[in-house]
């Protein structure tokens, strides 16, 4: 490759910084404002920074399909070097750190995150048959449930509230812990656990065990919430071997592999954590970033009050427009051409899924939250093997709670700055303070 190939290809700094560094995310004007100066100017271009290694990112909506559809080519675990990459960005300090803890592998996780087909595909097997609309739509009474509550105790308030933090974050996660069945009791812990979990890098979310602003303090902060997710979980794990129920928990807890015995416990952790963390984070910011703009845009918010039928569609534009999973990784495990760049075997790719959600090639008037859009073409769930397998649960949370909840708004109004979560990963909005007006 020429000079003059490689310096086309380089993404200059202050862009690549804004969105490879978790701080960068702290402004999300000037992150969405980088992802637009990517796809007009370099959607495929390497970023180069100090501390990181050198990465394709990827911004275009059809790019990012080319490569989820892919995973033989475009691998998440490794190929067949299993653990030998970090499907989630980490900077060279924390990499290595894993590694030292892990017998030098970097799958710090058994996960799906984690996984290849074939291997992906069995354990993605295990619970996919629970995830299925058919069998979601008897659990529609609990959801339906939950949500009148969480609903009822908004409606006790003078209305100042903020949103994130006082409503938003609680009701998927008493959805999902009823769904598998952890008491209500324990649910502080595990939101304090998620909170950690997806809030590596950001300084309000740093537990007091890990020393911070140090290179590897996120990986160290990262591997601590998952010893103590493991140590939660062997409670609960052991109890469904002994004592099956009718709950999530127990279709993973009691999964076999072919040859008739229990999948290893970190199979189970694994998916425990995946549920309890992405099923929670995710839900919540779309929910939060969904009621945002609703409030921002009073029309908006009235034609779905006077039409609950469009809940389902403005759960979907919610979910384009927050995009809460910002990114995963692959690597490439042969040279490939993709958009006329030369890839080589063993380069790495971040896929940017909120520039691909914005990107007007795939979605017409991408920069205006309407939810009447037909068809609505996001990638919030990624796309392809990896595609979330939780997807029609966390729809249906937001569809119902968007049903109980809008009737109940004449308007939601902004009344301070909202904060982000200093991450790069999965996030969304830290605080919403606000002023609702309540019907009637």
């Amino acid at each position: 490759m020429s000079t003059t190939e490689q310096a086309t290809e380089l993404i200059p700094d202050t862009v690549a910084r804004q969105i490879v560094l978790p701080e960068g995310h702290r402004d999300n004007d000037a992150l969405f404002e980088a992802y637009r100066w990517l796809r007009e100017n370099n959607p495929l271009g390497r970023a180069e920074i100090e501390g990181y290694d050198p990465i394709w990112l990827v911004s275009k909506h059809a790019d990012i399909m080319e490569i989820e559809r892919q995973p033989g080519i475009f691998t998440s675990a490794g190929g067949e070097d299993k653990g030998s990459v970090n499907p989630i960005l980490a900077n060279q300090a924390g990499d290595q750190f894993t590694k030292s803890i892990n017998n030098g592998s970097l799958r710090i996780l058994e996960t799906l995150t984690y996984l290849d087909p074939p291997e992906h595909t069995a354990i993605k097997d295990i619970a996919l048959d629970w995830f299925r609309p058919t069998n979601l739509a008897k659990w529609e009474t609990v959801i339906r449930d939950l949500a009148k509550a969480a609903v009822g105790r908004l409606l006790e308030t003078d209305g100042r509230v903020d949103f994130v933090k006082d409503f938003a974050l609680h009701y998927p996660l008493h959805v999902i812990m009823s769904l598998f069945g952890v008491p209500e009791e324990d649910e502080p812990r595990m939101m304090a656990l998620t909170q950690e979990f997806f809030g590596t890098a950001d300084p309000d979310a740093a537990r007091e065990d890990v020393e911070p602003l140090t290179p590897d303090a996120a990986a160290k902060q990262w591997v601590a919430t998952i010893q103590d997710f493991y140590a939660y979980f062997e409670r609960l794990l052991q109890d469904r071997r002994a004592n099956p129920r009718d709950d999530l928990a127990t279709i993973i807890s009691v999964a076999r592999d072919e040859s008739g015995e229990y999948y290893p416990n970190e199979v189970a952790y694994g998916y425990f954590i995946a549920i309890a963390t992405a099923g929670h984070d995710t839900t919540s910011s779309t929910l939060a970033g969904g009621m945002l703009e609703l409030g921002r845009n009073p029309d908006l918010l009235r034609k779905a009050k006077a039409d609950l039928a469009l809940a389902p569609h403005i759960v979907n534009e919610s979910l384009r427009w927050a995009s809460p999973v910002k990114h995963f990784m692959r690597q490439a495990t042969q040279d490939y051409t993709l958009r006329g760049r030369d890839i080589k075997k063993g380069d790495r790719f971040m896929l940017l899924y909120q520039s691909g959600n914005r990107d007007a090639d795939a979605i017409p008037d991408p920069d205006r939250f309407d939810y009447t859009r037909r068809p609505n073409k996001h990638i919030a769930f990624g796309y392809g093997p990896h595609m979330c397998i939780g997807q029609h649960l966390a729809k249906l949370e937001l569809r119902i709670m968007f049903e109980e909840l809008l009737p109940h708004i004449e308007s939601l109004e902004l009344v301070d700055d909202t904060k982000m979560i200093q991450t790069n990963f999965v996030g969304g909005l830290k605080n919403m303070p606000v002023k609702i007006e309540f019907t009637g």
